[in-house]
């Protein structure tokens, strides 16, 4: 049957909720991510507004993803995720009726959804650390009328052991590391989805074990507020121009913090590549080829007011990938190829003592980019395993508790 027509704007929460899962559809499907029948119909009945306390009706319908608290620095530790980030890592995920599920990050809207998926005969199991989430999650899911939904408040890096195992396990805050119980507690055929971080850039990455690891069965871009626990590593913050241009670190990267801000106020160097794309073409791609290409990287924050004041060229809210070398940075940037603005140029603008030579660095980088976005491959080996047994070429980030390999295997290697 054809999707009815929502009706005229109105604060009636069906109408909302209509028009809302209209909305998260038609997103995905243009970025080329068709969502399952089967999600589809949870997001058509699930009443959003009744997870989010406090949060006036509209709001809780739109496509934004809504923060509900934040820590003493401002930091944003728990929050509801935009639905088209949660319908994504639904299909990701792949739940079949009779599931047992464990949601790692707690809320109760997600929680709601794969309940549905799985029926009356499975089960949902949702931990979260913080007591303040675990209590607004139950209140809310059986306002919602989802009782049936197990919500524990626990440290999600052990899982839930005497509930294991699961067929799906989902994670639904920003991880830096791979806990072993993630994997020890997935069933025979299991699948675990989860939002990783890797030197700053965040990739929702489908896992199932495969001969003592686990491969990547796909990956799409997102963003999520941080995981909290034993298991916590936060980004590190380098000030560059106050609270507006900051720089993100992430892993072991390091920087020179003095040299790096004395080096935004001197004039800029310009590279450009030749490399060219499309108006509304994906190059997240882009941004995790020169992430894993860099050998200092970081990213660059800046708010919208440094961007009108002229002191980056850009503001994007992911971060702008950054080329570090001592005291000179470069970073990416781009120009329409014609007045038309249906072409964009990649290039580079550096700063500092060395701003020609690492913006010129860059610009080789985006050159030797493929052109794709999802083609990478993504595999994490227990920590300890020895080099020989990883993929050859590969990039390796080592973590606490995993070694997560990178590689191209498609394409040859120009760095």
């Amino acid at each position: 049957m054809p999707e009815e027509e929502p009706t005229a704007a109105s604060s009636d929460p069906a109408v909302l909720l209509a028009e809302m899962a209209k909305k998260v559809i038609t997103s995905l499907a243009e970025l080329d991510m068709p969502v399952s029948a089967e999600v589809r119909a949870a997001l058509r009945v699930v009443p959003r507004h009744l997870f989010l306390p406090g949060v006036p009706l509209e709001r809780a319908y739109t496509l934004d993803a809504i923060v509900l608290k934040r820590d003493e620095t401002g930091v944003s530790i728990s929050s509801v995720s935009a639905p088209t980030v949660i319908a994504a890592m639904l299909d990701q995920l792949q739940v079949k009726p009779g599931h047992r599920i464990l949601e790692i990050g707690s809320g109760g809207y997600n929680a709601s959804l794969l309940q549905e998926l799985v029926g009356d005969t499975g089960q949902v199991v949702s931990v979260d650390i913080d007591p303040d989430v675990v209590a607004r999650a139950r209140q809310s899911l059986t306002a919602a009328g989802y009782p049936d939904v197990t919500v524990r408040c626990a440290d999600g890096e052990f899982g839930v052991t005497d509930l294991a195992p699961f067929d799906r396990i989902i994670v639904t805050v920003g991880a830096w590391d791979l806990p072993p119980a993630w994997s020890e507690q997935l069933a025979e055929g299991g699948r675990l989805v989860v939002p990783l971080r890797m030197r700053g850039l965040t990739r929702s990455i489908v896992f199932e074990r495969e001969n003592g690891h686990l491969a990547d069965r796909g990956y799409e871009l997102c963003g999520f507020v941080p995981m909290q626990g034993i298991g916590e590593r936060r980004e590190r913050l380098v000030s560059l121009h106050g609270e507006d241009i900051r720089l993100r670190l992430d892993d072991d990267q390091q920087a020179d913090a003095d040299g790096l801000r004395a080096a935004l106020t001197t004039p800029r160097a310009e590279a450009w590549s030749g490399t060219t794309v499309g108006k509304n073409t994906r190059f997240d791609g882009l941004h995790l080829w020169l992430s894993m290409a860099l050998p200092d990287f970081g990213l660059l924050a800046a708010t919208k007011e440094a961007r009108k004041r002229g002191l980056v060229a850009h503001s994007w809210g992911l971060g702008i990938p950054t080329a570090l070398d001592g005291a000179s940075f470069a970073y990416l940037t781009f120009r329409a190829t014609s007045t038309a603005r249906e072409r964009f140029e990649f290039g580079a603008y550096g700063h500092g003592p060395d701003a020609e030579r690492i913006a010129q660095r860059m610009v080789s980088h985006v050159r030797s980019w493929d052109g794709t976005s999802l083609n990478a491959r993504i595999t994490a080996y227990p920590a300890g395993t020895p080099d020989e047994q990883l993929p050859a070429g590969a990039l390796v980030l080592n973590k606490r508790r995993a070694r997560i390999t990178i590689s191209w295997p498609d394409r040859v290697d120009t760095r």
